[in-house]
């Protein structure tokens, strides 16, 4: 999980202490979910929280992500999810702050994301509504947008979640260099 922080931090869907990401067991009904307040290229394996769906930390020195009650909504929703990851990368997170969805222009959109990336309605973060609200438009769908805040993605596991956050940032940067060059053509469903 450290790994792939840094990775993310260097690459820029991870700025300073914002985002995170989480693991879910499954059949513990647990999660590992990264720190809250740590930055990425300073953290290390023992900071990573071990808690349950209600926020009870099982084992870690730290407590854990601002945000683990939106993974844990996503979970107990969505428990075939395997990992949660949220990032503020700028190019997606701009749509979100304009609460515009990005369109399915690309073949990865389609088959990477499920189509349209949708922006979730406004919840304050760290409350229990930014996951109640990034709910219904996850279905079916790789990610979606968080209003005014970033980008959720989910996967079978972290590889997968962290691929679909970044073609979630991919997408939103191609469309809008595309808009500057004319109007972008948004492919039918497959």
């Amino acid at each position: 999980m450290v790994a792939l922080c840094l990775e993310s931090f260097h690459e820029g869907l991870f700025t300073g202490t914002s985002g995170n990401l989480s693991v879910y067991l499954k059949d513990e009904g647990l999660m590992l979910i990264t720190p809250t307040s740590v930055r990425y290229d300073i953290m290390r394996p023992e900071d990573i929280v071990l808690c349950d769906l209600a926020g009870n930390i099982k084992e870690g020195h730290l407590n854990p992500s601002s945000e683990w009650r939106m993974h844990a909504i996503v979970y107990q929703n969505y428990p075939d999810t395997g990992s949660v990851f949220h990032t503020h990368s700028p190019y997606a997170t701009a749509f979100a702050v304009v609460h515009k969805a990005i369109p399915a222009t690309l073949i990865e959109t389609h088959f990477f994301l499920g189509g349209t990336v949708e922006c979730a309605a406004y919840a304050t973060p760290g409350t229990d509504g930014v996951g109640l609200n990034a709910v219904p438009v996850l279905k079916g769908k790789g990610g979606c947008l968080l209003a005014n805040h970033g980008v959720l993605a989910v996967g079978e596991d972290m590889a997968q979640a962290k691929l679909r956050a970044e073609y979630i940032e991919d997408s939103a940067k191609i469309y809008q260099y595309a808009c500057a060059l004319g109007e972008p053509v948004v492919l039918p469903q497959l």
